[in-house]
């Protein structure tokens, strides 16, 4: 190259890296000013022109950073007494909770085994009897592991204590606090519990399952509740080989024979343990306590290359890095989605909804280059997408959780069309 093309090529280059740098400058200016002002004088962000540029990964990573410790401020401002005070009260319900820690915590943050007790349609004091009982089950095990052990006593006494609506939002509260202030890494959060507390596993552990590293049910019953969304999430359930009420023993052994047929459909995905204790009825004299253990072996992949999601009659607009408007949720509805980084591709396999938003970061594909979207292997676009400030930040308000915010998002309509 002749000198003076090499020196306007160097200069050329020089210029924009400033430019680049400049406007990531300004771009952090704008969000600190933002997120200086009181929440009630915070025009919303997605208003904003600033907030819907485009950003480089460096950005993303960043702005991720500042946005995900602005909500954990407002979370602890909103429920550290609460969290001091062992009772988590929304929207005129009340949960009080006990956790103990065990052992020491590693670098990479502890554990947190949630641990629901058993009871139901009864009397306050029977409830209130399992929850103490439930609160040192396991004791003996969790001192032969590290993390927070939590018994949260269930806010009603009805039959469903456990998977009535709004236990889903008192969870997302209590991981998050867990996080903020216990050092939780939300990649190692676990579900167990007993009788009824197993029957709210068979029901949280798939329709909350992205939260999930793992889950064990004892002695519970699944009701209507579908194994589907547990791909991704190891599953335990213990029963007693006598356990007949309710057919309790009978369907646990009809979902091992569902579970093997999912995960040799899609091995290591559907990963299980199903263990019939023969001779015992609905107590297993602590049999069933390995499955703390087995658990524990297991981190949640917050971004699995494959996501199955089975929509409950408790209704989630977001599962993973899937996204459905709430008008149009569907009870029952499947949705199928996968994405392959190696080819920069998203493949939807089945959608019931007209729109389907799929949100992406960078670990998943190359949002710098051009990512072909298929729907059942058709290819509907090869477009590139943009990160934005406005995107994490609405990724990151449902759940409160850095592992699942995405700086970008595809919108798919009615399998055909698509946006940004």
């Amino acid at each position: 190259m002749k000198p003076i093309l090499l020196f306007l090529f160097i200069a050329s280059a020089l210029v924009g890296c400033s430019k680049n740098e400049a406007s990531s400058n300004e771009l952090r200016h704008h969000l600190e000013a933002w997120l200086a002002k009181p929440l009630s004088e915070r025009e919303p962000l997605e208003d904003l022109e600033f907030a819907k540029e485009p950003l480089t990964k460096e950005d993303a990573e960043v702005f991720t950073a500042m946005l995900f410790q602005d909500k954990q401020n407002q979370l602890i401002t909103n429920f550290e007494e609460q969290w001091k005070s062992r009772e988590i009260r929304y929207k005129g319900l009340k949960m009080p909770f006990y956790f103990q820690k065990f052992g020491n915590t590693p670098s990479d943050g502890s554990s947190l085994f949630i641990s629901l007790h058993g009871g139901g349609n009864t009397r306050p004091e029977v409830n209130d009897q399992q929850y103490e009982n439930q609160k040192h089950l396991y004791d003996q095990t969790m001192d032969t592991l590290e993390g927070i052990y939590l018994a949260p006593r269930a806010p009603t006494n009805t039959w469903n204590l456990w998977h009535e609506n709004h236990v889903d939002d008192l969870f997302n509260i209590l991981i998050q606090l867990s996080v903020a202030l216990e050092n939780v890494n939300p990649n190692k959060v676990y579900l167990l519990g007993y009788s009824a507390g197993g029957d709210g596993v068979y029901q949280l552990a798939p329709r909350m399952a992205d939260r999930w590293a793992a889950a064990a049910m004892m002695a519970g019953h699944p009701n209507e509740t579908s194994p589907l969304g547990l791909k991704n999430t190891p599953f335990a359930l213990h029963v007693g080989g006598l356990d007949a009420a309710y057919d309790r023993n009978q369907i646990a052994t009809e979902w091992k024979t569902v579970l093997d047929s999912l995960e040799n459909n899609a091995p290591g995905t559907y990963i299980h343990e199903v263990t019939i204790h023969e001779g015992l009825g609905h107590w297993m004299n602590l049999e069933d306590a390995i499955a703390l253990s087995w658990m524990a072996t297991f981190k949640r992949d917050p971004i699995p290359e494959e996501v199955v999601w089975k929509q409950d009659d408790r209704h989630h607009a977001n599962f993973y890095w899937l996204g459905v408007p709430e008008d149009l949720i569907e009870t029952g509805g499947l949705i199928r989605v996968e994405y392959n980084t190696s080819r920069n591709e998203i493949n939807i396999v089945n959608n019931y909804s007209s729109t389907l938003k799929i949100y992406l970061n960078d670990e998943m594909v190359d949002l710098d280059e051009p990512i072909s979207v298929k729907y059942k292997g058709k290819t509907l676009a090869k477009m590139r997408v943009k990160r934005s400030i406005s995107i994490i930040y609405n990724s990151l308000s449902t759940k409160g959780d850095p592992e699942l915010s995405f700086p970008a998002v595809l919108t798919v309509i009615d399998n055909e069309a698509i946006r940004e």
